[in-house]
């Protein structure tokens, strides 16, 4: 693990349910917070339709600037899941049956008292070249090629895969963050915030604000590689606001 560079990634989600708004997207925040904890940062989010001109411009557009690229939705057996073709596309390869897949849905199938339709095996098509993500929530793995994750658009199942991909990717040093939290403006505390990131190197303080109760306040994530760096930040943070008169809330309000 190297602890000076910062590893990089993205995440393109595929899909029309979540560009209309009938589906919520929940993958980009759990794939952001498995990633800080394998030492990489997530730097750009990118959601386009099932159209595979718009998903290869997209792809081709991110995975040549970060370490890593994950895609989620468009791998299942209907025939909008075009995820496989477009990435294959994008990377100038073709299209195969991979045989474990195969094997894998055979025996998922097998042991539920149903066939591996034509529409199942579509399920076990990858990029050439491409390994497996294991998946135990529903037979279909996940594929990986290169620095390329094309992962299901099913929360829980993202989940399973990224749980068997944790301790395999190349990363840094995982963040760490503390929370804070006041009934202060924003406008109040700016200076104050940004006095912390200057005389902190390093660390990175996000302030989100809120209305509540009639008050307004905000909680106050610092970032860092360095514990102590977050944990100096933190107490100086502390002072200044209780200094403005702004009593502070360990772990955010």
């Amino acid at each position: 693990m190297s602890d000076e560079r910062i590893w990089t990634a993205a995440v393109l989600v595929i899909g029309d349910e979540i560009l209309s708004g009938r589906t919520q997207d929940k993958n980009v925040s759990q794939i952001a917070t498995w990633l800080e904890v394998q030492g990489i940062r997530l730097r750009e989010v990118r959601i386009v339709p099932d159209v595979e001109v718009e998903i290869v411009e997209a792809l081709n557009a991110i995975r040549a600037r970060y370490d890593y690229v994950f895609t989620t939705g468009g791998i299942g057996p209907t025939h909008d899941d075009i995820t496989v073709d477009a990435v294959a596309k994008a990377l100038g390869v073709g299209v195969v049956i991979h045989p474990a897949a195969r094997a894998i849905l055979e025996r998922y199938y097998s042991a539920r008292g149903t066939e591996l339709t034509e529409a199942r095996l579509r399920m076990a098509r990858v990029p050439e070249g491409a390994e497996l993500i294991p998946n135990r929530m529903s037979g279909a793995p996940g594929i990986r090629i290169g620095n390329l994750f094309v992962m299901a658009g099913v929360p829980h199942i993202t989940a399973g895969m990224l749980d068997a991909l944790t301790g395999e990717l190349e990363g840094g040093a995982p963040l760490v963050a503390h929370t804070i939290g006041a009934w202060a403006p924003e406008s109040e505390i700016a200076d104050l915030l940004r006095q912390g990131e200057k005389d902190y190197p390093g660390v990175a303080i996000g302030s989100y604000p809120f209305f509540r109760e009639g008050k307004t306040g905000a909680n106050f994530v610092i970032r860092s590689t360095d514990g102590d760096q977050v944990a100096a930040c933190v107490v100086m943070l502390t002072a200044g606001f209780e200094a403005l008169g702004y009593a502070v809330t360990d772990g955010g309000i």
